[in-house]
C-alpha cells in the first residue's frame, strides 16, 4: 500500500495558519519538463492519482468511471451517451453554462433506460473527500484552431477543473498567463469542450506561482480587439487580477513546491472549488483570496465554538475583521453571511450597513453575487415582515431602521432567535446608543464587524460611552488582519502618490494658536485662494488624470481617469462649484463638473471620521438648498435627466451620479463627505483635497483612488491644498505599521527621475535609463543580435514604466530629455521587435518567452487618425509645400500599434491632397471608396458569397473583432472539398485576408 505524505491539511482551515517554506532548494538549472515532473511527484505524494491520459477518448472513458464510482451507479452505454451529450457536453453550452453547472447545478438528471430518472452528482459538496482527485499531463487537443498540448490538469471526478501552466525558472510568469489566453481562444472549446469546465487556472515559473478564475474579476474592462468566442463568454484577460496564495498571516507562498503543499492539499483545493467560489449574476466566477477565506472561516469557527460554550449575547461570541479598504470586504461578508445562514442552528443573518448610500451599493453587490440571496428593505415595516418570515435567511438593513424596529417592537419573538449580526463598516457611529439598543434587545446573537480602519485607543474619540470607544470594546477579538501594506504588496490595491500644495503662508511670529486657527480658516475661504486652486486644477487636470492616455472601458475607448474634490464645508462646495463654472466658461474648456451634499447632523467636522450624510435635504438652509437645486439643474442639462431636491428624486440623483462616476462620464465631483467612504469606482485616480483629514477619515478618503484597473493606472493620485503630511504619516503608521510609509506612498519626483538606493540595491532613474538608451542604442544604428534586442526591450519597457509615473509630476514637464520625434522613433523600433517576436500561430514554444512587452503603456499614448488628419490639414494649408510634415506623419504612424496597419491607406490619401482638397470630407470619401474596392477584390478573388461576406464584415466592425472560430467563416466560403486538407488551407487564407482588411479599416 502506498504511503501518502499529507502536508498542511486539517479539518478546519482551508488556509494554513502559518507556513514555513521548505529550506532545501537545488541550485541546478531546472528545465520545464523537470519542473513538471517534480510538480506531479508532489501531487501523487499528497494522494492524487496520476493517469496517462493524452486524448479525449481516454478522458471521457475515465470521466464515466469516476461518475459511476461517485454515484454508486453503472451507466448502460445508451444512458451514458445520452447523459454525456445532454448534461456534460451539450453543443449549446460554453464556459458560462459549464461554470454554473459546477458551482450551482452540480446535480444533473439522468433519464434511465427503464423510464425512471436518477440524480447524478458531478461533485459531492457535502462530503468533499468523496471527490476523487487525479492528475494528467501533456494532454493533446488536435481539433482546435491549432494543435495544442497542455501542461498539467487536475481532474475532479474525471472533469478537468484546475489547469496548471508551467514555464521554466527564469521565464516571466506572464508568459504562462498569455499561453492560457491563447488556449481559450484556440482550443479549450474544441471537440466535446470538456476543458471549458476548468474553474481555476494556476500559472508558475517555479519561483512565482499565482492563480485566477476562468472569468476575469474586472468585468467592466473589455480589452480591444477581443470579442466573444463561439459559445463562451469573455475569459480572464487582465494579468493584474491574478492572485498569490498565502498563509493565515498573509505571508505569500510563491514557490511552486510550497504552493503545491498548501493550495493543492486535497482539503484546500476541494474547499476552494466547492465553498469559496462565487458565481455572480453577471456570469463571473470569483475565486476568493486567502485572506478572504481565512476571515470567513474564523468567523464561522467563532460562531461554532461560542455556540457550543453558550457564549451568545456577549463579545466572546463575536469579533472584528480588519481588512483594508478596497480589499473586497463585501465579497468576504457575503460568503460569510451565506455560509452562516446554512448552519442548522442559525435562524437569520442580519447584514447591517450605516448609510443609505452604502445600503444601496451593498445591496447591488450582494445581488450581483447571487440574485435574490439578500432581502433588502426600504422601510421598517418591510424589515419587520422579513424578520418574521422564516424563508428570509439573509437580510440587509441599515442600523437606523433596525434601531426604529427595536424601539417599536419591545419583546418581539425575533429577539430570542439565534442570530448572526454582521456590520459592514464598524465605524464609531455604531458605538453609541443604537449599538447598545441592539445588543440589549437581541439575546442569542453573534456580533461581527468588518472595517478597513478600526478605532484603537490612539484614534478613539473623547466623550461618549466609556466602554464603547474602540472596535475591540464594541465587537470583541480581532479575528483576522489584512492591512493596506499587505494589499499593496499583493497587488490588490495601488499605492498613493501625494502632492502637498502650500496655499496659505503663515505669518512669522504667529503664536496664539486660537487666533491663528481663525485667521487660517478665513484665509482658506478667501476668494483669491479659491480662484487660484480652481485655476491650478484646470491647468493640471489632464496631467493628473492622464487625459492623453487611452484604455477600453465597457467596450468604449476612453481617455484617462476622473476625480473627486473633497472640500471642508457646504459653503466651500458652493464657492468652488461657482468658480469652476466661471473659469470653465471663460476658458472654453470642456469638463463635466458636478456636486452633491446634504445635511450632516455633525456640522463641526471632526476630521478623523467622515460624518454621515443621508438624503435629508430638507434640513439644509435655504441658500444651500437653492444652490444644490441649481447644480442638479446643470446636471440635468448635461445628461438629459430630471432630478430635483425631493426626497426620492434626490436619492435617485445620488444613484445616477454614482453610476456616471463609475462610467467615467463625470470628470470632477465636488463633495463634503458623501462618496468619501463606501464608494468604489475603478476609473477614479485623483482626489483633490481642501479639507482637514486625519486617521481613518483620511485613509477612507484617500482609498477612493487606489482601486486596480489596468497597467496605465499605477497609483492613486492625491493633491492636497492643505498641509496634511503629518496627518498622512500618522494614519499610515496606525493602519499599516511604522515602516508602512515606504510601501503605501510612492517616492518623490527625484527618486524616479534620478534614481535611488534601497536595501543595498540601486534603482536607476529615468535620466540614467535615457542615458543608457542613447549610449547603447543610438538612433539610426541597427540593433543586431537576439541578446541586444532583448536588452533594448527590457530597457525601453523600464523607461515606459517610469515615464508613466513621472507624467503626473508637475516638475517633469520640460524635462523629458528625449524629443517627441526621438521617442516615436524608439517606439517604432520597440513595436517592430514586438511584431517580430510575437509567438506565431503554430503555438510552438517561443524562445523569447522571457520578455514582457509594455504594450498597454504604448497603447495609452496612441496617436489617433484625428492627429494625422490635423497634420495633413497643416500640409494642405501650407500650399502642399512643407514636405517635413511627411516625415512627422511617417514617424507618428510607425510608432502607433493601431495606425501601422493603416499606413498604406494614409500614404495613398496624402498623394491625392492638393489645393482644392477638403481634408476631412475627402478622407471619409476616400476611405469608403478604398474599403469597398478592397472588399470587392477579396470577395471576387476568394470566390466568397457576397451578401453573407458583407454581413459578416459589418458585424465584425460592430463587435470590434473578426470571429475566426465557429461556423461564421464557413458560411461565407465557396464549396470546397472537405477531403485532402484543402478546405482548411483555403479557410486560413480567407481568415488572414479578412483580418488584414479589418485591421486596415477598423476605427476609421
Amino acid at each position: 500500500m502506498s504511503t501518502y505524505n499529507m502536508v498542511a491539511q486539517t479539518t478546519e482551515s482551508t488556509v494554513v495558519a502559518e507556513y514555513i517554506p521548505e529550506s532545501s532548494r537545488s541550485d541546478a538549472y531546472q528545465s520545464e519538463a523537470a519542473l513538471e515532473r517534480e510538480f506531479i511527484r508532489l501531487l501523487t505524494e499528497q494522494g492524487y492519482e496520476y493517469l496517462t491520459i493524452h486524448n479525449e477518448k481516454a478522458l471521457i472513458a475515465n470521466l464515466r468511471q469516476q461518475l459511476e464510482a461517485l454515484n454508486s451507479y453503472v451507466f448502460s452505454d445508451s444512458e451514458w451517451e445520452q447523459f454525456f451529450a445532454d448534461c456534460i457536453a451539450s453543443t449549446n453550452e460554453g464556459i458560462v453554462e459549464k461554470t454554473r453547472k459546477i458551482q450551482t447545478d452540480h446535480v444533473q438528471l439522468l433519464h434511465r433506460d427503464n423510464g425512471t430518472t436518477k440524480n447524478i452528482y458531478l461533485l459531492d459538496k457535502k462530503n468533499i473527500h468523496n471527490n476523487r482527485l487525479q492528475v494528467i499531463n501533456q494532454y493533446e487537443e488536435s481539433e482546435g484552431a491549432h494543435d495544442t498540448r497542455y501542461d498539467v490538469t487536475i481532474l475532479v471526478n474525471g472533469l478537468p477543473l484546475v489547469h496548471v501552466e508551467l514555464k521554466r525558472r527564469g521565464v516571466a510568469i506572464r508568459e504562462a498567463f498569455n499561453q492560457i489566453k491563447r488556449y481559450h481562444r484556440d482550443s479549450f472549446w474544441a471537440a466535446s469542450g470538456l476543458f471549458e469546465y476548468v474553474q481555476i487556472f494556476v500559472i508558475s515559473n517555479g519561483m512565482h506561482t499565482k492563480y485566477y478564475s476562468n472569468t476575469t474579476r474586472n468585468s467592466h474592462i473589455k480589452e480591444n480587439g477581443e470579442g466573444e468566442r463561439r459559445r463562451s463568454k469573455k475569459t480572464s484577460n487582465s494579468f493584474e487580477f491574478t492572485s498569490y496564495w498565502a498563509d493565515g498571516n498573509n505571508k505569500v507562498i510563491a514557490d511552486l513546491v510550497d504552493f503545491t503543499k498548501t493550495f493543492f492539499a486535497k482539503h484546500t483545493i476541494l474547499n476552494i472549488l466547492t465553498r469559496y467560489c462565487v458565481f455572480t449574476s453577471e456570469h463571473l466566477l470569483l475565486v476568493m483570496r486567502p485572506y478572504q477565506i481565512a476571515a470567513t472561516e474564523r468567523i464561522l469557527n467563532r460562531i461554532e465554538v461560542s455556540t457550543n460554550y453558550k457564549k451568545m449575547g456577549s463579545t466572546d461570541a463575536g469579533g472584528y475583521i480588519w481588512h483594508t479598504t478596497g480589499s473586497g470586504k463585501t465579497l468576504t461578508s457575503f460568503k460569510t453571511a451565506q455560509l452562516a445562514s446554512t448552519l442548522p442552528y442559525i435562524d437569520k443573518v442580519l447584514f447591517v450597513v450605516d448609510r443609505k448610500d452604502l445600503d444601496y451599493q451593498t445591496m447591488k453587490e450582494y445581488d450581483r453575487f447571487e440574485k435574490g440571496a439578500a432581502n433588502s428593505n426600504t422601510s421598517t415595516r418591510i424589515l419587520q415582515r422579513q424578520l418574521e418570515n422564516p424563508d428570509a435567511h439573509i437580510i440587509i438593513t441599515t442600523i437606523q431602521k433596525l434601531d426604529v424596529f427595536i424601539r417599536k417592537n419591545k419583546g418581539h419573538e425575533v429577539f430570542k432567535k439565534h442570530i448572526v449580526i454582521i456590520f459592514d463598516e464598524c465605524h464609531r457611529s455604531q458605538f453609541g446608543d443604537m449599538h447598545t439598543a441592539i445588543t440589549k434587545a437581541f439575546q442569542n446573537y453573534h456580533l461581527f464587524g468588518f472595517t478597513g480602519t478600526p478605532i484603537f485607543a490612539a484614534n478613539a474619540a473623547s466623550g461618549g460611552k466609556l466602554m464603547l470607544k474602540t472596535t475591540p470594546q464594541a465587537f470583541g477579538d480581532k479575528l483576522h488582519t489584512y492591512t493596506i501594506v499587505n494589499a499593496i504588496n499583493d497587488g490588490n490595491v495601488l499605492p498613493f502618490r501625494i502632492d502637498y500644495m502650500d496655499t496659505v503662508k503663515q505669518k512669522d511670529g504667529t503664536s496664539d494658536k486660537e487666533v491663528s486657527a481663525i485667521d487660517t480658516e478665513r484665509a482658506l475661504a478667501a476668494p483669491e485662494r479659491v480662484s487660484e486652486i480652481v485655476k491650478y486644477i484646470l491647468e493640471h487636470f489632464d496631467q493628473k488624470t492622464k487625459r492623453n492616455s487611452f484604455y477600453t472601458l465597457k467596450g468604449q475607448r476612453v481617455a484617462g481617469f476622473n476625480s473627486i474634490f473633497a472640500v471642508s464645508s457646504i459653503p466651500m462646495a458652493m464657492k468652488y462649484y461657482t468658480e469652476f463654472k466661471k473659469q470653465l466658461a471663460e476658458s472654453g474648456c470642456k469638463l463635466t463638473v458636478a456636486t452633491i451634499f446634504s445635511y450632516s447632523a455633525n456640522e463641526d467636522d471632526p476630521e478623523d471620521v467622515l460624518p454621515d450624510e443621508g438624503f435629508e435635504t430638507a434640513a439644509l438652509d435655504k441658500t444651500s438648498r437653492d444652490f444644490l437645486e441649481s447644480a442638479i439643474s446643470d446636471y440635468n442639462g448635461y445628461f438629459n435627466t430630471a432630478f430635483d431636491m425631493s426626497s426620492d428624486k434626490f436619492q435617485n440623483y445620488y444613484k445616477d451620479l454614482s453610476q456616471r462616476m463609475k462610467n467615467r462620464e463625470v470628470d470632477l465631483l465636488i463633495v463634503v463627505n458623501m462618496f468619501l467612504t463606501g464608494f468604489d469606482a475603478t476609473t477614479l485616480n485623483t482626489l483633490w483635497v481642501d479639507k482637514n483629514l486625519k486617521m481613518h477619515g483620511l485613509i477612507q478618503a484617500f482609498s477612493r483612488t487606489n482601486r486596480i484597473l489596468n497597467s496605465v493606472k499605477t497609483y492613486g493620485n492625491i493633491v492636497c491644498f492643505r498641509d496634511l503630511q503629518k496627518e498622512t504619516d500618522g494614519a499610515i503608521a496606525l493602519f499599516g505599521d511604522k515602516e508602512a510609509g515606504s510601501v503605501v506612498l510612492l517616492k518623490g519626483y527625484d527618486a524616479y527621475y534620478s534614481g535611488y538606493d534601497e536595501d543595498g540595491k540601486h534603482y536607476p532613474g529615468y535620466a540614467e535609463l535615457i542615458r543608457e538608451l542613447a549610449q547603447r542604442f543610438p538612433l539610426g544604428q541597427e540593433i543586431i543580435g537576439e541578446q541586444n534586442q532583448k536588452d533594448f526591450i527590457s530597457l525601453f519597457g523600464a523607461i515606459l514604466r517610469l515615464k508613466n509615473i513621472l507624467t503626473a509630476f508637475d516638475a517633469f514637464t520640460g524635462n523629458e530629455i528625449l524629443s517627441e520625434r526621438d521617442t516615436q522613433d524608439y517606439q517604432s523600433i520597440y513595436l517592430d521587435l514586438y511584431q517580430q517576436m510575437k509567438p506565431d500561430k503554430s503555438e510552438k514554444e517561443n524562445i523569447n518567452d522571457d520578455i514582457v512587452f509594455e504594450i498597454e503603456l504604448i497603447r495609452q499614448v496612441e496617436i489617433n487618425i484625428d492627429y494625422i488628419l490635423m497634420l495633413v490639414q497643416k500640409y494642405h494649408d501650407g500650399n502642399c509645400k512643407d514636405k517635413e510634415i511627411f516625415v512627422t506623419i511617417d514617424k507618428a504612424v510607425n510608432s502607433s500599434i493601431q495606425l501601422r496597419s493603416k499606413k498604406e491607406l494614409i500614404e495613398n490619401f496624402i498623394r491625392t491632397v492638393n489645393a482644392s482638397t477638403e481634408v476631412n470630407e475627402d478622407w471619409r470619401r476616400f476611405v469608403l471608396e478604398q474599403k469597398e474596392h478592397d472588399l470587392s477584390e477579396i470577395i471576387e478573388e476568394e470566390r466568397l458569397k457576397p451578401v453573407e461576406t458583407r454581413k459578416f464584415i459589418n458585424n465584425s466592425f460592430r463587435d470590434g473583432t473578426i470571429k475566426t472560430t465557429g461556423t461564421d467563416i464557413d458560411k461565407i466560403m465557396p464549396p470546397v472539398s472537405r477531403f485532402g486538407g484543402g478546405r482548411e488551407v483555403k479557410k486560413q487564407g480567407v481568415i488572414d485576408r479578412l483580418t488584414k482588411f479589418f485591421e486596415k479599416y477598423f476605427g476609421l
